[in-house]
């Protein structure tokens, strides 16, 4: 057992104790006699299924913030329910969705990808071809650059935490490092620039650094042990760990190696970020480090005083979570929360934290520090050095306010 779960355990053990309580909401029993036999034990269950599904009482844990982008067909988002979810894996059918002209129904026997351009062998890959190539598998988070954009407003939103934050999931994705392709190529070590191309209405495309491409780049091809779904890119995807998610285009169908940027729509007129000044920032690929609380959260109401648990994940595109402090009391004192192993390089991390509540308003917030010493920052001040213009990064820290009645709200703080 590690030092921080012991920890953990110990403070948890502590405060049942302090409290007098058995477990958070447990109750003493006051016979020791087995309990009636349950009616599921008196007949058979249900027989085998080909394909799993969730229980019937737990239907109502959808993807959640569904919306499509007025006078469009099929661009739009829709956002993991974090509030409902525990541990760092989302499950594929839950993962958030963005699409900018909705999906397409994709062939695999037919479809083709094409690497060209500054290379000395032209390259077109069946996805068969690409099945019989070296494969790795890494769990890593993958968040919308838009993630959290209702945060520039300057009334709090009455959403919960998957709302605002669910613009972000985690998955183990398996695939072929494009550095394998890229060499295979040929490619031009001096060009610097990736042209990628997605096979959707949209032709989504991206400029990608050839540095990048030639350290961590997955071309996709399983989600959590499955063949990717259609929304997530089947059936084959580019994958680029830690940065913004539009940049993994979906769909794969080109990459061009090229002398510079191509300054496509999706990296000029879209997914650039409008300054305090008017200026925008170009090109701001990773995604800082950042952290929510997810249970208690917005929307949820704590049956009375005494012992609870704060739960949450955090995450940073440019390296590892080292630290969540957690304060309950809108952050005037601080204190560190266990981090859940497996503590991964930009994966989301679980942490947990026992709170025994004393039944007074309060406000519960969450900080994040990753190994490259950086902080997230309190919203005003992120507000105050980026403005409210945006509608891209944002990771100020995140406020829940608790009422005497147990009513968890959403609040700036």
């Amino acid at each position: 057992m590690d030092e921080s779960k012991r920890s953990f355990l110990k403070r948890a053990a502590g405060l049942l104790a302090a409290s007098g309580l058995v477990a958070g909401g447990a109750k003493r029993a006051d016979a020791v006699e087995p309990p009636d036999v349950a009616p599921s034990m008196k007949a058979p269950g249900a027989g085998m299924s080909e394909y799993g599904s969730p229980a019937k009482y737990e239907v109502k844990v959808t993807r959640t913030g569904i919306r499509s982008q007025p006078g469009t067909t099929g661009s739009g988002a829709s956002r993991a329910p974090l509030e409902s979810l525990d541990g760092m894996l989302t499950p594929s059918g839950l993962h958030f969705e963005r699409h900018h002209s909705g999906v397409p129904d994709i062939d695999p026997a037919t479809h083709r990808l094409l690497i060209h351009g500054l290379v000395k062998r032209p390259l077109i890959f069946s996805v068969n071809a690409l099945l019989r190539y070296p494969m790795v598998s890494r769990i890593h988070f993958l968040e919308c650059s838009g993630n959290s954009q209702v945060l520039y407003q300057p009334a709090p939103p009455n959403l919960t935490a998957g709302q605002t934050h669910g613009l972000v999931s985690c998955s183990e994705w398996t695939g072929v490092p494009l550095r394998l392709l890229l060499e295979e190529a040929g490619v031009d070590r001096g060009a610097p620039w990736i042209l990628a191309e997605g096979a959707d209405a949209a032709a989504m495309s991206r400029s990608i650094p050839m540095a990048k491409a030639m350290d961590d780049a997955i071309l996709a091809l399983f989600q959590n042990g499955e063949r990717l779904r259609p929304e997530n890119g089947y059936p084959v995807r580019l994958f680029l760990p830690g940065w913004e998610g539009n940049m993994s285009v979906k769909w794969l169908r080109r990459l061009k190696v090229v002398s510079a940027p191509i300054m496509t729509k999706d990296e000029t007129s879209r997914y650039t970020d409008l300054q305090s000044d008017g200026k925008s920032l170009m090109f701001t690929y990773p995604m800082e480090v950042k952290s929510v609380i997810t249970r208690p959260s917005h929307g949820m109401t704590l049956a009375g005083a005494g012992l609870h648990q704060i739960s949450g994940i955090a995450w940073s595109g440019n390296g590892t979570i080292t630290k969540v402090e957690v304060s309950t009391d809108s952050g005037r004192t601080w204190v560190d929360a266990p981090l859940v192993a497996p503590v991964l390089p930009r994966a989301l991390t679980r942490f947990r934290l026992p709170w025994k509540w004393d039944g007074a308003a309060t406000v519960l917030k969450s900080r994040a520090t990753d190994d490259t010493g950086a902080v997230q920052p309190e919203r005003a001040k992120f507000i105050a050095e980026h403005g409210n213009n945006a509608v891209f990064h944002f990771h100020g820290i995140q406020a829940w306010s608790v009422a005497t009645s147990g009513e968890v709200k959403h609040v700036y703080a």
